[in-house]
């Protein structure tokens, strides 16, 4: 809050650290609890640097379920046999999609299945009888994961640093950037168990990494196998890498721990189309810097707008010093042409044009925003981020998002705050916030192949009227351009 110096996206609230230096991110906790990550936000350098950010409860008070026996970070990531910087570089540089990674991992390890690390596969021991807390953290660079423990359930008890509604599943699905709270308990026979993560792929005939990452959960008092013998781990049920049915029972299950106060009125209502798109070859270019379908590059967009990052400044920079020239404060509030979003759309509507745009929002506006997947190229799930903010969820669905009959679905008591929305393949969903944290924040896909394609807009949030609604001064080691 009135920090957004702390955030961190090059070129947003930052220009890049420069090798060798340093930038200390300063920013009090509020009203969070539960489990969040940092990561770098600089091209794909997030792809190995990363980590889980725990919030514990305040000394004194206690978390509201009984207290777990330990507390276990899972953090999903992807690994590529390859620098991740030359992956995006070669695609940025042929206009085709990145090559896929090679492995998912948890806490570092890829696990059995893979050809090189067996002996690392992490292990989380457990005693029979106990509950335990796993925080899972989807640090994958692209790609919605599946995660489960054979023979064992889940009670899910919060997401993205919220408490939420407890409830039971045997499967999670995690966006990129999302976290999830689960509690364990240690119920089966003493035994060796795997935990499995792989992939959710929503669009179809796209590649994807289709392998399976693995670590072992360990009863303490599992029996040694006889010498000679190996015994392998409990495998479990995992769901078809296309099972958007599962993936959308778990994310719909979600409610906030208790009845909390959504905003009824709202200042600002907004529709954004979120989506792929292919550029045309530009005049001039080589062949070899069009390998997207058909000779074309790819690109993505929200409001036909694809989302270019300054060069020279921040925004927030350019924004505080009333630097001229750096963006322009007319994102579109609703798409420029309206169009059947998931049917079948006109070739014309597949070019966007590229721009550093924002929206601009007054102190305390009550915010709601559509947020439309496309079919354009393909349609897929969407993992979207908002920075600076946590957000009500109000509801989802599939097809063309129908204000007349849609808000009717609307969950207005108790709908779960996150700070990053599943937006279902082929469809919708819509949130809610008061822009109440000055600054400027950047919205976009957490798939990072998409946020390089543009996937991406950015709120110029503005002072209030007191000195603490105001963004504070930026610290002396700020670093710049």
């Amino acid at each position: 809050m009135r920090t957004a110096w702390a955030d961190g996206p090059e070129f947003i609230t930052q220009c890049p650290i420069k090798p060798g230096g340093s930038y200390t991110y300063r920013f009090t906790i509020q009203g969070q609890e539960g489990t969040l990550w940092w990561h770098a936000h600089s091209s794909w350098l997030r792809a190995t640097v990363y980590g889980a950010l725990v919030i514990h409860p305040k000394e004194g008070t206690s978390y509201p379920f009984p207290k777990p026996k330990r507390e276990t970070p899972i953090l999903l990531g992807e690994w590529w046999d390859a620098n991740p910087i030359d992956v995006i570089r070669q695609a940025t540089r042929t206009g085709a999609a990145p090559n896929v990674s090679n492995a998912y991992t948890i806490n570092g390890q890829p696990g059995d299945l893979y050809k090189c690390s067996s002996q690392d596969t992490t292990i989380v021991h457990v005693d029979s009888g106990e509950t335990n807390l796993l925080r899972v953290i989807n640090a994958g660079l692209n790609q919605q994961l599946f995660f489960t423990v054979a023979n064992h359930k889940f009670t899910v008890v919060g997401a993205d640093a919220s408490y939420a509604k407890p409830f039971t599943t045997s499967v999670l699905m995690l966006g990129p950037g999302q976290t999830t709270d689960v509690l364990i308990t240690a119920n089966q026979p003493p035994a060796r168990y795997y935990m499995a993560a792989r992939a959710y792929a929503s669009a179809q005939g796209v590649p994807f990494d289709n392998t399976t990452t693995t670590a072992i959960l360990e009863y303490k008092a599992a029996p040694c196998p006889a010498k000679g013998v190996k015994i392998n781990p409990t495998f479990p049920s995992l769901p078809a890498f296309n099972d958007t049915a599962t993936a959308t029972a778990f994310t719909s299950s979600f409610r906030s721990a208790r009845k909390v106060e959504v905003p009824t009125e709202i200042d600002e209502n907004l529709f954004f189309t979120v989506g792929l798109g292919l550029n045309n070859c530009p005049a001039g270019a080589s062949s070899s810097s069009c390998q997207g379908p058909n000779g074309t590059r790819f690109t993505a967009s929200m409001n036909n707008v694809s989302f270019v990052l300054p060069s020279n400044f921040s925004l927030l920079q350019a924004h505080q010093q009333g630097i001229p020239g750096v963006f322009s404060t007319d994102f579109p509030s609703v798409p420029p042409v309206k169009f059947d979003y998931t049917g079948n759309v006109s070739r014309s509507l597949w070019q966007p044009i590229s721009a550093t745009k924002l929206y601009k929002l007054k102190y305390g506006a009550r915010v709601q925003i559509v947020l439309q997947g496309t079919s354009i190229f393909t349609a897929e799930n969407h993992p979207i981020h908002l920075h600076g903010y946590d957000f009500y969820i109000l509801a989802e669905g599939f097809g063309n998002f129908n204000p007349q009959t849609d808000t009717s679905k609307f969950n207005l008591v108790d709908p779960p705050l996150r700070n990053t929305a599943s937006v279902p393949v082929n469809g919708w969903s819509v949130i809610r916030f008061v822009a109440d944290n000055p600054g400027v924040w950047i919205m976009h896909c957490h798939l990072d192949v998409h946020i390089t394609w543009g996937l991406a807009m950015a709120f110029l949030v503005e002072n209030g009227v007191t000195e603490l609604e105001a963004l504070e001064e930026p610290p002396v080691d700020l670093p710049v351009c």
